[in-house]
């Protein structure tokens, strides 16, 4: 390599970290009623022994409102020994341990979170599909004082890190955005009025932090779909959140009920997504994706190229010194990884790889050039929503078979994705 920073430690906050690689908060599906597993543990155990810096638990709800899956956890006081059980065993590997807090608003169902869905507005969301209803005053408040609380149970947990979740059309990106915040009270209308729920927030956040959490924000550049918020104001939504002292924040772009390729690079696996989707919770759409030439209209694909946020991340680059940015997208290769190092970045986040192989990190230290071998058919990407987060190499090696047109779909994608990295070059 060029220069060895990559494997050096880096203080982030109060934490310190042993290099510069974090395991992203990828929904993992793992947990049971809303609880930790073993599953869970182990596979978040194998990411640390494989050798990143610090791993984070996808998406943990402050409050059983904001949980879409049963297979999320929702903050309570019934699992923090589990919890404990699983951030000792990653710091017995030499990680550090983060949780990803968050809230879903309006992307779930009445049977999931109990209660009719809410959101910073009313209306019917298509892609659940549900209707949902404008958060009152009072309930707001209630939920940026949830957000508090589940820093200090994440402290309790033994976590070292939170990372508060402000993009992808979840809760609070809902009151951000102008497609989904049409309210006319102090938390809807102009820029400042959208960004309040968001600072109230973190200001909630970062008083209880103190000084021995490390807090990070993961943020859209732009959401990229129709009247929703584009990079000037992801760059401003972004300077708000620098002004909360934060320790870092993770740039990452999309929506997920719109342009949800956009989050997570290259092509949707539309064959692969309906044969495992729950029929309970999106009957509609599993018959939807059996359409001849529905599912690219409701969820269109993308060519994958390696690193696809880095040309908007330089933009935020430029325009936000005061807090470093964590680089997130698109990562295959030891090559990547310098790359993201050369260009000024002092820590990014991979997922994808780490599904194939927990052991990247660990291989790119001995080899500078090792690629995973990712096809990015996003064949994980189709399963997790029903079962779990798993590579379909892993799943034929532990047995589990495999479709014969599941396997012609991701031979074909595969095939796409190579073409389009080849192509970028």
């Amino acid at each position: 390599m060029k220069n060895n920073k990559l494997f050096t430690p880096y203080q982030l906050g109060p934490i310190t970290l042993r290099n510069r690689i974090i395991r992203s908060a990828a929904f993992e599906n793992m947990a049971r009623n809303n609880a930790p597993t073993q599953e869970l543990q182990d596979y978040h155990v194998s990411v640390a022994r494989g050798g990143v810096g610090m791993t984070t638990v996808a998406y943990a709800a402050v409050d059983l409102s904001g949980v879409s899956f049963d297979g999320q956890l929702y903050v309570r006081p019934e699992i923090i020994e589990d919890m404990k059980k699983m951030t000792a065993a990653i710091h017995a590997e030499g990680a550090k341990a983060s949780i990803q807090l968050g809230h879903c608003g309006n992307m779930t169902h009445f049977y999931t979170c109990h209660c009719m869905p809410v959101s910073a507005d009313t209306w019917f969301n298509l892609y659940s599909p549900t209707i949902h209803r404008r958060l009152k005053i009072e309930e707001i408040h209630h939920l940026v004082k949830k957000f508090g609380e589940a820093v200090d149970w994440a402290r309790e947990c033994g976590f070292d890190c939170v990372e508060i979740h402000a993009g992808h059309a979840y809760l609070i990106s809902q009151f951000l955005s102008p497609r989904t915040n049409h309210r006319h009270d102090a938390y809807g209308g102009s820029f400042e009025n959208r960004v309040r729920f968001m600072n109230e927030v973190l200001d909630e956040v970062m008083e209880h932090a103190k000084d021995d959490m490390a807090v990070v924000v993961k943020t859209n550049m732009w959401d990229d779909c129709w009247h929703g918020s584009d990079i000037e104001e992801g760059i401003k939504i972004a300077k708000e959140i620098a002004k909360h002292k934060v320790h870092g924040i993770v740039l990452s772009g999309g929506t997920v009920s719109r342009s949800p390729m956009t989050i997570l690079g290259g092509a949707m696996p539309y064959k692969t997504l309906a044969h495992y989707m729950n029929m309970k919770s999106f009957w509609w759409l599993k018959a939807a994706l059996n359409i001849p030439g529905v599912a690219p209209i409701m969820m269109p694909t993308q060519p994958f190229k390696e690193l696809y946020f880095m040309d908007k991340a330089k933009i935020f680059q430029k325009e936000i010194t005061e807090v470093p940015l964590i680089y997130v997208g698109g990562v295959q290769s030891g090559d990547n990884c310098q790359q993201i190092m050369d260009e000024g970045f002092e820590l990014f986040q991979i997922a994808h790889v780490l599904i194939k192989d927990p052991e990247f990190v660990h291989h790119v230290q001995e080899n500078p050039h090792y690629h995973a071998g990712c096809g990015r058919s996003n064949y994980c990407v189709g399963r997790m929503y029903t079962l779990n987060m798993k590579c379909h190499e892993c799943v034929e090696r532990d047995g589990e078979q495999i479709p014969a047109r599941i396997k012609k779909e991701i031979a074909h994608l595969e095939r796409k994705a190579q073409e389009s990295i080849a192509a970028a070059k």
